[in-house]
């Protein structure tokens, strides 16, 4: 009878141990992996579901075979490079990427293989971002649902639409994974190339700026910057010796107007307020001065002083700082979306993966947290935008920028956990 009773104690005790285990499964930063895998392999299963069952949709897949087709046909002009939407705007590094697409789908004819490989390139995006997410520990596992399950937009611009947009955010993502890992030039190199793809990665650039200078002085960070400029030349060097003034001219245009059928966030204006240059210049002013704000009143207070008179000297961030980098990042990126001039559909991936880390670094309860990410997808799943949508989705911006002001992230006592150690 001892080994049935010894036995039975043990059964109870595994038992009683199940709900304990689904807790921390469920809601333990400590513990991502087992939601982390067994999303990664239902949303195999969703992407091929999807591509197989709902109908692709062309928007600018033709468009980006035909620019890159004017390059493989010897055309290194960029005034001479076009589609059926217009010319080409992008950097040297998309026709790159987009030129080895057009290869191996047969120019651009074979869709289905393209939607696979853009299916491909999702599963690697959620793998680095489960990545950084798994070594910050911020984040319960629960939330990754929200992430994976919660939007049909962003499974469409990958799969379905297949943009540019989400190739140049895996490099970005990429790139905070070398930051984390304190490979600052690797991670600069990697952000750069994403900048080469689409230029709206330089809306991380005042944080990628700030904390190389904090974490490499102010020598080094020069350098990094360097490195940089010497990558976006020599990946436009075939078009920089055909027609310099055209390359830069049309790939990096920060004046391009966009089109009002489009916007998703200004549909509460009308199209000549959304036009006015006066308004898009009142827009760029407000960016500069939030980010600003946050650099001088918010990120400098658990960021080291920066020492412009050792210059050679770089420092080793502390674990507890290292986690502090994400933060910088996705706020100067979430403060460009708020004040951008216009936001379409496919931006919506800009931001997207970040959104999540956002709010659950502010003090919101997570009813709130869960209705502003369910506000923002609702807008940004309304086809044409209204003056509805386009207001909910401003007053979830303001809501999430006061609340990361107020984010108890900044206290003092985070400062001093995330305190520096010099090397010489």
């Amino acid at each position: 009878m001892a080994p049935k009773k010894t036995q039975s104690r043990k059964l109870r005790k595994m038992l009683s141990d199940v709900p304990i285990l689904f807790m921390k499964i469920w809601s333990d930063p400590n513990y991502p992996l087992p939601i982390m895998i067994s999303l990664l392999l239902g949303e195999i299963a969703v992407n091929i579901f999807v591509i197989n069952k709902i109908k692709y949709t062309e928007i600018d897949w033709q468009a980006y075979m035909q620019e890159v087709e004017g390059v493989v046909n010897g055309t290194y002009d960029y005034m001479q490079l076009k589609g059926d939407t217009g010319p080409l705007v992008y950097p040297a590094g998309f026709v790159y990427i987009f030129m080895a697409l057009y290869c191996v789908t047969d120019l651009g004819r074979n869709i289905r293989l393209a939607q696979y490989l853009f299916a491909v390139l999702y599963l690697l995006t959620l793998l680095v971002v489960f990545d950084i997410y798994r070594k910050d520990k911020k984040l319960p596992p629960y939330v990754f649902i929200f992430m994976c399950c919660a939007s049909y937009r962003i499974h469409s611009i990958y799969i379905l639409r297949m943009f540019n947009d989400p190739v140049a955010m895996i490099f970005m993502y990429l790139a905070v994974s070398m930051f984390l890992r304190n490979h600052w030039s690797l991670g600069c190199i990697l952000y750069n190339f994403g900048v080469s793809v689409k230029m709206n990665l330089l809306l991380f650039s005042p944080a990628v700026f700030v904390l190389n200078l904090v974490s490499q002085g102010v020598l080094q960070t020069f350098k990094n910057i360097l490195l940089c400029a010497i990558v976006q030349v020599i990946l436009g060097l075939p078009f920089l010796l055909e027609n310099p003034v055209g390359y830069i001219v049309q790939s990096f245009n920060f004046g391009r107007q966009f089109f009002y059928q489009w916007t998703v966030n200004w549909r509460l204006l009308p199209e000549t307020l959304f036009l006015n240059r006066y308004f898009q210049v009142s827009l760029l002013v407000c960016h500069v001065v939030v980010l600003l704000l946050f650099t001088l009143c918010k990120w400098k207070r658990f960021l080291p002083k920066i020492d412009l008179k050792t210059v050679n000297v770089k420092r080793q961030l502390s674990p507890s700082h290292i986690l502090l980098i994400i933060l910088p990042l996705f706020t100067a990126n979430f403060i460009g979306m708020c004040f951008s001039r216009s936001l379409h559909y496919q931006f919506y991936i800009w931001y997207f993966h970040t959104l999540h880390y956002l709010l659950w670094s502010t003090s919101l309860n997570n009813l709130l947290r869960i209705l502003i990410l369910g506000v923002m997808e609702l807008s940004w799943n309304t086809y044409p935008s209204t003056v509805f949508s386009s207001s909910a989705l401003h007053v979830c911006h303001f809501s999430l920028l006061v609340a990361l002001w107020c984010s108890p992230a900044y206290n003092s006592e985070i400062k001093k956990s995330a305190a520096p150690q010099k090397i010489n």
